[in-house]
């Protein structure tokens, strides 16, 4: 029975590995739109059986990178397809369309976070109001010290507190989506703590004063504008990355 378990266990290893590299690959564009997935040189080539690779290619369909087709093959789909808000492209995005996407991402959260702060402020419980100022606080101190993975983590807890303070389940769950997203900085060749931090960090505290003070059109506002900050923000990086590759 031991020996079935370990089985098992080795199976799921190299199931996430196979899937990691795969979905690497196709956002990297080592796989065209059209492509076929050879099973068999597949199996060769990371030396796991068909049915592991099966059960791989099945994860990337469940998030719209390949399709199986009758008499064709497993097939690299478009990137129209993908589940773009699925964590998990938003990691492999991170490694190689870092700035791209958190220009998509930020022009999309301007659309959602600022009303999920505005319900906040009218919705949270005391407790909650607390949790969201302390975690600003801590963004504040993190910067201070240079402390990038301090900051970060309390940046992911704000954001989250946020959406899911907002009672809307929708927002509360594109919680995650926004943690997967802040998470890729730690895979970025940049720091987390930047010239840009002061005033980021100073920013998430006045979000967080309106909110604890229920200032529902102030909690808004500032949210729009600390979000809106951030996008000109990775749009001035993205240009300078571009004349630095250039």
């Amino acid at each position: 029975m031991a020996a079935v378990g370990d089985e098992t266990w080795r199976d799921r290893g190299l199931h996430a590995r196979v899937v990691n590299a795969l979905g690497q690959e196709i956002v990297d564009g080592a796989w065209a739109t059209g492509d076929i997935l050879n099973l068999d040189k597949l199996s060769e080539r990371f030396t796991v059986s068909r049915s592991v690779l099966r059960e791989a290619l099945r994860v990337l369909q469940s998030v719209g990178m390949v399709e199986p087709r009758q008499r064709v093959g497993t097939q690299v789909r478009p990137r129209e397809s993908w589940d773009l808000l699925n964590p998990q492209i938003i990691q492999w995005r991170g490694q190689g369309d870092y700035f791209a996407q958190m220009r998509e991402m930020l022009q999309l959260r301007l659309g959602i976070e600022p009303v999920a702060a505005r319900l906040s402020a009218r919705l949270m419980t005391p407790e909650q109001r607390s949790a969201v100022a302390r975690a600003a606080d801590v963004m504040v101190a993190a910067d201070h010290d240079n402390d990038g993975r301090r900051f970060l983590e309390a940046d992911v807890e704000f954001h989250t507190l946020i959406l899911q303070g907002s009672g809307n389940a929708v927002m509360s769950h594109f919680a995650n989506t926004v943690a997967a997203l802040l998470r890729t900085r730690e895979q970025e060749k940049r720091f987390t703590i930047t010239d840009y931090t002061p005033a980021s960090a100073h920013r998430h505290n006045d979000l967080a004063a309106a909110i604890v003070a229920g200032e529902e059109d102030a909690a808004y506002a500032s949210a729009y504008a600390t979000l809106d900050a951030t996008l000109a923000e990775f749009v001035q990086e993205s240009a300078g990355a571009s004349s630095t590759a250039g």
